[in-house]
Formats: C-alpha cells, sequence, structure tokens
C-alpha cells in the first residue's frame, strides 16, 4: 500500500493522520497491562478471567450483557494474541483510517467487530442446541475475544478497494495481489488452525467489505456525506436485525445457559 509517490526512507511518522488508530493500539495494550498486573496469566488466561474482563460468553452476552460483543473486542487470550491483532491494526487501520476518513473508519472498525462478535455467538447458539442432546453442564460454551473481527473488516475493506479502478483523489494506491494474499492466508488458518474464531474473522470481513464497496460508490455521488451516513445507518440495522435473530434464536436455550452457569458458578 503506497501512496501516489512512494514515501521517503526517512519521513518522520505522521502520526496525527491515524491518531484513532495509534489510541486503539494504546487502549488494547492499556488494558492488557492492566489485566497482567490483575493476574491474569500473561500467555494463557484462564476462562474465568477471560470472562469477568468482558470476553464473550454466549449464555452471558444473551442473558442481559449485550455489552459483552463490544467489550470483548478489548480482551486478548495472551501476548501473542495481542502482539499480532496490534500488529495487524497498525498495518490496516493506518492506511485506512486515512482512506476512507475517521469518522467512517471509526464506524467501520466498531461495527465489523460487533459482527464478528454476532456471527461468533450465532455459532455458539447453534451449538447449544446441539448440546441439548448431550447434555453436560460442565462443558463450558466457545469464550471469543479479540480485535481480530474488527481488524480483519479493516483487511476486508482495502481489499475489496483494491478491486476497484481508483478514484480520482484517492490518496492510496492499493496493492491488490499482496491484500488478497493476506486476507486468503488468514482464512486458511482460520479453517485448519484450532483454536483460531474464524467467525469473529468472517463476521468482521462481511461487514467491513460491505462498508467500503457503499464507500467506494459514495464517492461517486454528489453528496458523500449523505450517502456515508446512509451506508453507516445500513449497516447498523444489518447488524441489530441480525443481533435480534441470534436473541430470538436463543430464547429457547435460557434453561440451558443458567444451568451451565449455575454449575460452573458463573455470575459476573
Amino acid at each position: 500500500m503506497t501512496e501516489t509517490t512512494p514515501p521517503q526512507i526517512n519521513q518522520k511518522l505522521q502520526i496525527q493522520t491515524w491518531w484513532f488508530t495509534a489510541l486503539l493500539i494504546a487502549v488494547n495494550v492499556g488494558l492488557f497491562g492492566w489485566q497482567i498486573l490483575s493476574g491474569v496469566n500473561i500467555t494463557d488466561p484462564a476462562p474465568v478471567d477471560a470472562i469477568a474482563w468482558g470476553a464473550d460468553f454466549t449464555p452471558l452476552t444473551f442473558s442481559g450483557q449485550a455489552e459483552r460483543l463490544f467489550t470483548s473486542m478489548f480482551f486478548h487470550f495472551g501476548l501473542i494474541h495481542l502482539m499480532l491483532n496490534m500488529w495487524a491494526l497498525y498495518i490496516f487501520g493506518s492506511v485506512a483510517e486515512q482512506l476512507f476518513g475517521r469518522s467512517y473508519y471509526i464506524a467501520m472498525y466498531v461495527l465489523a467487530g460487533l459482527m464478528g462478535s454476532v456471527l461468533s455467538s450465532y455459532l455458539s447458539i447453534r451449538d447449544g442446541y446441539a448440546l441439548l442432546q448431550h447434555f453436560d453442564p460442565k462443558l463450558l460454551p466457545h469464550i471469543s475475544a479479540g480485535a481480530s473481527g474488527a481488524v480483519m473488516g479493516l483487511g476486508a475493506a482495502l481489499t475489496v478497494i483494491s478491486l476497484f479502478p481508483p478514484l480520482p483523489q484517492q490518496r492510496f494506491l492499493l496493492d491488490k495481489k499482496s491484500l488478497l494474499m493476506v486476507m486468503g492466508i488468514n482464512l486458511v488458518f482460520g479453517f485448519t488452525v484450532s483454536g483460531i474464531n474464524n467467525a469473529a474473522h468472517i463476521g468482521g470481513m462481511l461487514m467491513g467489505a460491505l462498508l467500503a464497496a457503499t464507500w467506494y460508490f459514495s464517492q461517486k455521488t454528489p453528496r458523500k456525506a449523505l450517502a456515508q451516513a446512509i451506508a453507516m445507518m445500513m449497516g447498523s440495522l444489518l447488524l441489530y436485525a441480525f443481533y435480534f435473530y441470534c436473541t430470538q434464536l436463543s430464547a429457547g436455550l435460557t434453561p440451558l445457559w443458567h444451568e451451565i452457569l449455575r454449575q460452573n458458578q458463573l455470575t459476573f
């Protein structure tokens, strides 16, 4: 990803052009440091600690703690998980923030992260119905957390823009082959390596791709700001509709969720 003229090697880091990305990185790193100081394992946090710090845990998320869909975006399962996500956030975010504009970028990051969380929860709900056939209250449902859904949303957004002809005023020329390769590798790892929440990746990518495509075509209209506002509203409505569907779907699992929480003494 380069600008229309290659950057000079000795060019100063213009952090003011992507300060919100830097803020996101600082918040994630700061929260991780706070968690470690409070006693959370630096390499392999215990499930109870992940839940206490806001990880997405479907029995709680769909029992009155919907905020976990958001807070889970700021908890990471160990130092390596944090480092990988923050490096990807820097690579994608520093470009996306300047390309899309800060307001649209913030909406894209949040909506992609939330969509990743909801899709992950949907799979947990689906698995919950399977668990009803072989009930084991000691078997904890999937616990998910991390910024990867939001970050993959940014990566997908840049990839989509790279597929279209560059806009006249487009600041960055995006390398289509590199972006497709990076996103493809991430998807392959997600499907083949255990422990990776690929549902969050895919949910974030779908939202990021949708918002990127609508942003691109909004640049061709005379009322860009209005078109972008409509796109963000559409993304929000799509997210809410999916969340509402999951809420209705999970209603039949309420007794199971309560029993799992009771058996594991989870009362957060």
